[in-house]
């Protein structure tokens, strides 16, 4: 198993919290976050994790309450996606490869969004998840 550098693991875990943050609003929009549970889900994901200053059990809450998130809106595909997107990304902080899961669910939630354009929308969302250099 590859060790990653604890820049390459700052960098995955801001990659994951962008994807992440990227497809949040489907999930916003499907089921409303009020301010505890909006703070609960990004603020381990946005600062702490990416500064490498958080609690382990923050980012393990975090990561649980997407995961109950999104099996409260598993009648909703695109939320449900986006809120594993979010599980995901904030246990990158712990586990470097879960930063691919964070991406993978992106791509997920943003194809169910808008099924009519899945195609054209994924391959979008995959073009910015993967940039090539100049």
């Amino acid at each position: 198993m590859k060790k990653y550098s604890e820049q390459d693991q700052k960098s995955l875990v801001s990659w994951a919290a962008d994807c992440a943050q990227r497809v949040l609003p489907f999930l916003e929009k499907a089921y409303p976050l009020d301010g505890a549970g909006r703070a609960r889900l990004s603020k381990p994901a946005g600062h702490g994790v990416r500064t490498g200053v958080f609690k382990m059990a923050d980012i393990r809450g975090a990561s649980l309450a997407a995961h109950a998130a999104a099996r409260v809106a598993k009648e909703n595909n695109a939320a449900c996606f986006a809120a594993r997107a979010a599980g995901q990304g904030v246990a990158t902080a712990h586990v470097p490869q879960h930063a691919y899961g964070a991406a993978y669910y992106a791509l997920k939630a943003i194809g169910a969004a808008d099924p009519a354009n899945a195609e054209v929308m994924v391959a979008k969302e995959l073009k910015w998840q993967t940039p090539t250099s100049p």
